[in-house]
């Protein structure tokens, strides 16, 4: 892995395929790590595109900044890589929380959007139960660790048949949630709870936009993917069958199989 500092903190990230190609942006939501999108990052390499997959700051190797990290702080981070690369523009893309932080990234800097991917996501503010939720959840982390939280959630974060059919991705998914550090982690739910509506930014955005959620996501369902497609007309949806709330995981080569021709259909002249 590379890295960079910003902002009083070490971040690290994985840069593959060629400098010259489409620099596209994956980001991966809560509590994973830049290994949730290998087999993106794979597939765009082979296809001539530079995959760029940050560990969040708290994430995976790079540094952890207790208290509350909110959402614009993971953009800025973002946007503080996209320099130290020399890249004015990319495709911003992200699951989960990490679509949110790529819609925070649209909201503060669309004219560095040259498409814009957003998975198993929603753009709605958090409910003031959600706030409680979340707050909770951060303190249980960390009294508790991350092992008890992993072993609750797995048939969520996967669609539940694919915890049994699917072990290997399983195993990865566990692994990168039991490994997560806690504090990294409470302090990007803190974050994550104060989060702005971002319905009025998708309704503005003009860059491409590619749409995905899995058939099965019970965290962010199909409805949730269908009402930002109508507050984006012009943005492209992809259901993924056999999958639940990480298709790319789940269903690397149907996830592959949307992403790679949204990319040379929509940025054909990069």
């Amino acid at each position: 892995m590379k890295h960079f500092s910003t902002s009083g903190a070490t971040l690290h990230y994985d840069d593959l395929g060629p400098e010259s190609g489409l620099p596209v942006v994956l980001v991966h939501g809560h509590p994973f790590n830049h290994t949730l999108w290998a087999p993106q990052a794979k597939a765009l390499a082979a296809a001539g595109h530079r995959a760029i997959t940050p560990d969040l700051r708290g994430y995976g190797d790079s540094t952890v900044t207790p208290g509350k990290v909110l959402l614009s702080g993971f953009a800025e981070d973002l946007a503080a890589l996209l320099d130290h690369l020399g890249l004015e523009r990319a495709v911003i893309g992200g699951v989960s929380m990490g679509g949110q932080i790529a819609m925070e990234f649209q909201r503060r800097y669309a004219h560095r959007v040259l498409a814009l991917i957003l998975a198993d996501t929603s753009p709605v503010a958090e409910s003031e139960e959600g706030k409680a939720f979340r707050n909770s959840l951060a303190d249980r982390l960390l009294s508790e660790g991350m092992a008890g939280y992993a072993a609750e959630v797995i048939d969520k974060m996967l669609a539940a048949y694919n915890v049994t059919a699917l072990p290997d991705a399983a195993d990865h998914v566990l692994t990168m949630m039991r490994t997560t550090d806690p504090e990294g982690a409470a302090a990007a739910l803190r974050g994550r709870a104060e989060r702005p509506d971002y319905r009025e930014t998708l309704a503005a955005v003009t860059a491409p936009t590619l749409i995905l959620v899995g058939a099965d996501d019970v965290y962010t369902p199909v409805p949730d993917a269908e009402s930002i497609r109508r507050l984006i007309p012009h943005a492209t949806l992809a259901v993924i069958d056999g999958a639940g709330h990480l298709p790319g995981v789940e269903q690397p080569e149907r996830f592959n199989a949307a992403l790679l021709p949204f990319l040379a259909a929509t940025v054909p002249a990069w």
